[in-house]
């Protein structure tokens, strides 16, 4: 039975990620942590679930982290500011970068062989912030740290069912999505889709274009729609518990052959490297998870031409958000 921690649990993305959580049976407890006391009151909502997991809120009084963590066998992050108009990901660096580090820290004080998945955003910063925290305290495992990427994969999904005319089937195309989490960085490969999109699809070079674009910034589509109210808040919880339970099967349950694309650590895998042409420390592939986590990273495959394109502009953004990152805890403190 697994011990899970959400971390910003109170938040609008928090708190339907920890009612999905709640629902899971393998948890036996789950536990709630915000700097807000709300937290308390979500817990004991969620609490009323008739699920097998104990659920306790904890918040930054009192240890609260500490008591939140101690023990735990997975640990979701979706804490942070959300996403307002005209906000990009990397405006939230700043903030977010911060409450990481923080709670990285206390992982690997409380709960060094956790798996970690990262939800904050930039994702594709935050990851290597918390990599760095957990090397500072020599508990580093490349394996059990992720970032999710999962909701790319979802719009991937979603959008390309939509955009053929078959709405009512996005569950039945698997779509793997490479590269970031940010804009230009999300690489959804769609040439690789289960089953095939129609080819009239990539035959119309606008058509297709539209798909892409509407996938790489299929958040700012959910921000505008709220109208300054919130960002990508349910769509993202429930990607965040798709890759949580998928993980949680493969790891605890033995299930075999589950492959999610995720943001990983990819400086150590050479076969990674050669693919995408250069030296990059993170990079979302599809990973085989187990019990270990990420016990093999599938290589990208063959690209479209279309694709390598794709791929080019995600390498023109991508090391720099990652050195941002690196920087943030590396960087001489004042």
């Amino acid at each position: 039975m697994v011990v899970a921690a959400v971390l910003g649990a109170a938040g609008g993305i928090g708190q339907p990620l920890s009612l999905l959580v709640k629902q899971n049976p393998a948890i036996k407890e789950l536990r709630l942590f915000d700097v807000v006391p709300v937290v308390k009151g979500v817990a004991a909502d969620v609490s009323h679930v008739d699920t097998p997991a104990i659920t306790t809120g904890y918040v930054k009084d009192e240890d609260g982290l500490k008591h939140a963590l101690k023990g735990a066998d997975i640990v979701i992050i979706p804490a942070g500011v959300p996403r307002k108009p005209g906000m990009t990901r990397d405006d939230l660096f700043n903030i977010n970068a911060g409450i990481v580090r923080d709670l990285a820290q206390g992982i690997a004080e409380n709960c060094p062989k956790a798996f970690v998945l990262i939800i904050s955003n930039p994702v594709n910063s935050t990851v290597p912030i918390a990599a760095e925290v957990f090397k500072a305290a020599g508990t580093f495992d490349p394996k059990r740290l992720f970032g999710v990427t999962t909701l790319d994969v979802v719009r991937a999904s979603t959008m390309s069912a939509q955009a053929i005319g078959k709405p009512n089937d996005a569950s039945q195309y698997t779509i793997p999505v490479v590269g970031g989490h940010s804009g230009v960085t999300i690489l959804p490969l769609l040439s690789q889709s289960k089953p095939a999109l129609p080819e009239s699809l990539f035959s119309d070079s606008e058509k297709l274009k539209a798909l892409v674009n509407r996938i790489q910034f299929g958040g700012d589509e959910v921000v505008q729609a709220k109208a300054g109210g919130g960002s990508a808040t349910l769509s993202m919880a429930y990607a965040g518990y798709k890759f949580a339970e998928q993980l949680i099967a493969a790891a605890f349950e033995g299930k075999k052959g589950v492959v999610a694309p995720s943001y990983v650590y990819v400086a150590d895998n050479k076969d990674v490297q050669k693919e995408i042409g250069q030296d990059l420390a993170f990079f979302s592939v599809p990973v085989e998870l187990g019990p270990n986590g990420a016990e093999k990273l599938h290589p990208l495959g063959q690209l479209s031409s279309y694709e390598k394109e794709l791929l080019q502009a995600c390498l023109g953004e991508l090391p720099g958000s990652i050195t941002k990152g690196v920087n943030f805890i590396q960087q001489p403190k004042l």
